[in-house]
């Protein structure tokens, strides 16, 4: 790692901060802005009239498309110029127009992304967000500040997540759907406001889970959903007739650990 002059290619329009730190190999395009705090690691591309503010890192081989902006200051209201941080992960795909906006002292002081994201046009992610590893983010999806995103969860196109909200792991948010709950992990959930319609099947088949698991968990669900059982109950009963599957106890956990309460 380095300053920006050393090891990069940077257009002679860009704007550098001579404090910035870029890793080798990292390419700013024309027009892009790179603030004092600013840490772009190693191949880290940058198209033109990228904007990457505040104490934001952007981790190894991701790619940001024009004209989107991260580590802006929050619009929550409560923000006071706290020095919270920004920090997107490695080999993560940012489409044109994204804003990701940094955390709040009321949120962590942190707004994070995992690795291997896909996050497209016009997406919004919010301050104190916290993203898993391999999320999509399809176009103009927007989440409010402080919302959980689990592992390889996918959110639809303009589709709207409450403030404080979680999206379980492998979950499927339907295009134009506003949740406003917890969303379950492994389900399909869509609408507006947004129902769980059982087991993401066609997900759980595309990442390569067992069919004792999709029999295991599509079970689950239908207690849960179907079976005119109250949450509790429906817990109760998962226990009772699954075992030994580690995805079904990840549903519980998830269930259980719920503040606002689950999509259902």
């Amino acid at each position: 790692m380095s300053t920006a002059a050393h090891s990069a290619n940077i257009h002679p329009s860009a704007v550098v901060s001579p404090k910035a730190r870029l890793g080798d190999g990292c390419f700013v395009g024309p027009y892009s802005v790179v603030g004092d705090e600013v840490e772009l690691s190693d191949r880290v591309r940058l198209e033109s009239h990228c904007v990457v503010d505040g104490r934001t890192t952007i981790g190894e081989d991701s790619h940001i498309f024009p004209f989107a902006s991260i580590g802006m200051a929050s619009q929550d209201l409560k923000y006071k110029g706290e020095p919270s941080e920004t920090r997107i992960g490695k080999r993560n795909t940012i489409r044109e127009f994204v804003t990701i906006h940094r955390g709040t002292a009321g949120g962590g002081m942190l707004t994070q992304t995992g690795d291997d994201c896909l996050i497209m046009v016009q997406a919004h992610i919010a301050h104190d967000c916290v993203i898993g590893n391999g999320v999509i983010m399809a176009n103009a999806a927007t989440l409010a500040g402080h919302v959980t995103i689990e592992d390889r969860a996918n959110i639809g196109a303009y589709s709207g997540v409450h403030q404080f909200c979680r999206v379980g792991k492998e979950a499927y948010i339907g295009g134009y759907s506003v949740v406003v709950k917890d969303a379950l992990p492994f389900a399909l959930t869509v609408g507006n406001h947004a129902r769980c319609y059982g087991l993401n099947i066609t997900g759980m088949k595309r990442r390569g889970y067992s069919r004792e698991v999709i029999n295991s968990l599509h079970h689950a669900f239908r207690l849960l959903l179907s079976a005119k059982l109250n949450t509790t109950q429906a817990i109760e009963r998962i226990r009772e007739e699954i075992k030994d599957s580690s995805e079904v106890g990840d549903l519980i956990r998830f269930i259980e650990s719920s503040s606002r309460g689950v999509t259902k």
